[in-house]
């Protein structure tokens, strides 16, 4: 049943229960009023009898099987007082649980409007500006300073660095000379190039991403939820009490007595109360979670996959080593490198001029060259600061790192390397997971695989997934073993996007990560603190433990009510008044799990 379906049906049955009073009490005409509880009655009961047929066929049980037999067997005994109250508790806990369910809009929008959307087509000369879906194989485009990349293409002409970190997770900036394959979606840097394009943009990059993750949302998640799992032996149990009631008695108003107090409201209301309840609790701590059956995944996960770049990392590079040769201190090499950068926009810099702080030099008659370096004048020396060959004619080993190099008059003088700076929550969220039961924690990214060992080891991540596109990093995901499911994906980025949706629970970093992740995502955390996703799956456990006792509890007091009613001294009238004594322990209950007690504290206070 949809939302708009359960919420009218709701509406309907109150509608009728107004009209029925006024009937019967006000206008002393009961029989119109039971025929008009018996025509909603039997109509509603049609209508969820068609839609647990549609469920069982999809191998799933319903829960709402038993109170469908208690509205058609009080119908049929007479009993329509008795029928309308198990509509009520129906209905209500049916829009109940849409509520809990609360999917979100996950049409993922604001990735579409952030997709490219013009070109620059280089025709006869001249520069016409076409939209993006008109660019064919072939053309020839201007991709200008700061633009992102309309199509997958080649360049022609031109020497830039191009910011791939949304597309593959590498936080580095890639530089790009003639000849060299650009991807849509990244970003240009400070020089403008021209290129050929090799793909339309139907087939580039960035929509083979948006085709992923809609792929991924209409994928079938295979989860037994908790409910579901108590329904088949309490509908069986019910049957066989109100059976035996009915073949001792020879009374078929028996069987409706008993299926009356048998009714499923503990898993009809009281799981539901008990996720929202921990959704509510999870929205105070930072955490948004999209639906209630996100929370029993989280409590059940055995997996958990990471993104590196701006998830276990903070997403931007900042100064990790330096290193002088003899004549040069380092802060010397930091210091001339900061001053000769200062002046650029490139992203290295920005970290050069932080980590050297106050002690910038001056630098004059500053000129870059494209993905070289920089060349400048500093105390009437020349500081070139850049790559090996561009610096020195000195034979200078690169790194296995990403590093710039600095000379002084052509001497070489030492360089500083660079590394995304780790989360300091990031070890501690890797070891509270495996305290909680979760069997692998892995990294999937599009980082090279020394880089993404290295922060792996650090943390103490189980398993490393290097150089993953985002098809590959699907892949991954779906050749996960069964019994290391559920699996949570975690990342940030438009290229995390698929993943998440793939999973069977996707947790966005969102505080500055890509609208496209928090979108295709299942929870988002508002607070740039990886340490939330722990304490999601805290919550999660807190609160599956809480419905779970809501449950039970519910369940034993219908049992014994059962047995009660199954010797006459019950009426059906009644039993459905009791039901609403059951509804109100179980669902005071299910309300514990917005206050939960942990190891953590809610870093809001409750109101």
């Amino acid at each position: 049943m949809n939302k708009l379906t359960n919420y009218t049906r709701l509406i309907a049955v109150l509608i009728v229960s107004a009209i029925a009073i006024v009937l019967a009490f006000g206008l002393g005409v009961p029989l119109y009023a039971q025929i008009v509880i018996s025509t909603l009655g039997s109509l509603i009961a049609l209508l969820m009898l068609i839609d647990m047929v549609k469920i069982l066929r999809s191998g799933k049980f319903g829960v709402d099987l038993l109170a469908i037999t208690a509205v058609v067997a009080t119908l049929a005994v007479g009993e329509y007082w008795a029928s309308l109250i198990v509509l009520l508790r129906l209905t209500g806990g049916d829009a109940l649980e849409d509520f809990a369910a609360n999917k979100a809009n996950s049409e993922l929008q604001s990735l579409l409007e952030n997709s490219p959307q013009s070109a620059h087509l280089l025709k006869d000369d001249d520069i016409v500006d076409v939209k993006v879906d008109q660019v064919q194989v072939g053309d020839q485009l201007v991709v200008k300073p700061g633009e992102v990349i309309p199509v997958d293409g080649t360049i022609i002409t031109g020497v830039t660095s191009v910011d791939e970190s949304s597309l593959t997770g590498e936080s580095r900036p890639i530089d790009k000379v003639p000849s060299a394959t650009v991807m849509s979606g990244a970003v240009n840097g400070d020089a403008s190039f021209d290129m050929t394009a090799d793909k339309t943009a139907g087939n580039s990059q960035y929509q083979n991403i948006i085709r992923l993750v809609k792929q991924a949302e209409t994928t079938p998640a295979h989860f037994v939820r908790m409910a579901d799992r108590y329904a088949v032996p309490f509908t069986i149990l019910a049957y066989m009490i109100a059976g035996v009631a009915w073949y001792i008695s020879k009374d078929p108003v028996r069987f409706a007595e008993v299926l009356v107090v048998a009714s499923p409201c503990p898993l009809i209301l009281a799981a539901p109360i008990a996720l929202v309840s921990g959704m509510s609790r999870a929205s105070r701590s930072g955490i948004i979670v999209k639906s209630g059956t996100v929370i029993e995944k989280l409590a059940n996960a055995k997996t958990f996959a990471f993104d590196k770049t701006g998830t276990i990392t903070k997403g931007h590079l900042t100064v990790s080593r330096i290193a002088a040769v003899s004549g040069y201190t380092k802060k010397q090499v930091l210091a001339l490198a900061a001053g000769a950068e200062q002046q650029s926009s490139h992203i290295l810099a920005r970290s050069l001029v932080a980590a050297a702080k106050d002690g910038v030099p001056v630098a004059t008659n500053v000129t870059e060259i494209t993905a070289q370096g920089v060349k400048a004048t500093i105390n009437d020396q020349t500081v070139k600061v850049g790559k090996p060959g561009f610096v020195s004619n000195d034979p200078i080993t690169p790194l296995g790192q990403t590093a710039v190099y600095v000379s002084v008059n052509g001497n070489y003088a030492g360089y500083v390397a660079f590394a995304d700076e780790l989360r300091p929550e990031a070890g501690h969220v890797m070891a509270e997971l495996h305290e909680s039961g979760v069997k692998e924690i892995m990294m999937i990214s599009g980082d090279r695989l020394p880089i993404a060992e290295e922060i792996a080891n650090q943390v103490g991540i189980d398993k490393v997934y290097a150089q993953r596109l985002p098809e590959e990093k699907i892949q991954v995901i779906e050749t996960i073993e069964k019994k290391f499911r559920p699996v949570v994906m975690v990342g940030d980025g438009v290229n995390d996007a698929p993943s998440l949706a793939i999973a069977d629970v996707g947790i966005a970093m969102g505080a500055h990560g890509a609208t496209a992740a928090s979108e295709s995502a299942d929870a988002v955390v508002l607070k740039d603190d990886l340490s939330l996703v722990s304490r999601a799956v805290s919550i999660a456990h807190d609160t599956m433990k809480v419905a779970r006792q809501a449950v039970l509890i519910g369940i034993a007091i219908c049992t014994f009510l059962m047995l009660v009613a199954s010797v006459g001294v019950i009426p059906a009238i009644i039993g459905a008044l009791f039901q609403e004594v059951v509804d109100t322990v179980t669902i005071l209950w299910a309300l514990r799990a917005r206050n939960g007690r942990t190891k953590h504290l809610d870093l809001i206070p409750a109101q």
